[in-house]
């Protein structure tokens, strides 16, 4: 895993990919922590016989979960030393081509696509994957932004 102690390093490693998370399993109890966090209730999510004769034949994790994980897979494949700051700064070009079963499995993987010059901080570009296991298709795909102070 690596881990930036200053900002040299982190320039160094633009353009490469970080490494991959270990799978993670996304259980009904995150789902209905999650519906009643955001108060979507959606019965495709929450309701497990209703959505088993649904679409999907079982419930499925709110798109916006999976997107949430990021910060949680991506912490395992990176890490920082000495860093002052690390922050959430946006995400550009968000998808989800497949939906997450209940009980299925997923690992994110990220590419360090950039890094500038923001003031006094440096803003990181990854392109993180989050791969579902057993499908072609991942989960979700997004530019996730962060800045960083060293």
């Amino acid at each position: 895993m690596p881990v930036f102690a200053n900002a040299d390093q982190l320039r160094a490693a633009e353009g490469t990919t970080l490494g991959t998370s270990p799978w993670w399993t996304v259980t009904q109890e995150m789902i209905d922590e999650f519906a009643r966090a955001t108060g979507d209730h959606q019965w495709i999510h929450v309701d497990r016989e209703r959505a088993a004769s649904g679409p999907f034949g079982a419930p499925i994790a709110h798109g916006f979960l999976t997107l949430s994980m990021i910060s949680a897979l991506n912490a395992q494949i990176y890490g920082f030393e000495g860093a002052r700051m690390v922050i959430n700064y946006g995400l550009n070009k968000v998808r989800f081509p497949s939906p997450v079963k209940v009980d299925s499995r997923v690992r994110a993987s990220s590419e360090l696509s950039e890094v500038a010059d923001q003031g006094e901080a440096l803003q990181m570009s990854l392109r993180t994957t989050v791969e579902l296991e057993g499908s072609d298709k991942p989960a979700c795909v997004a530019e996730v932004l962060s800045r960083v102070v060293f």
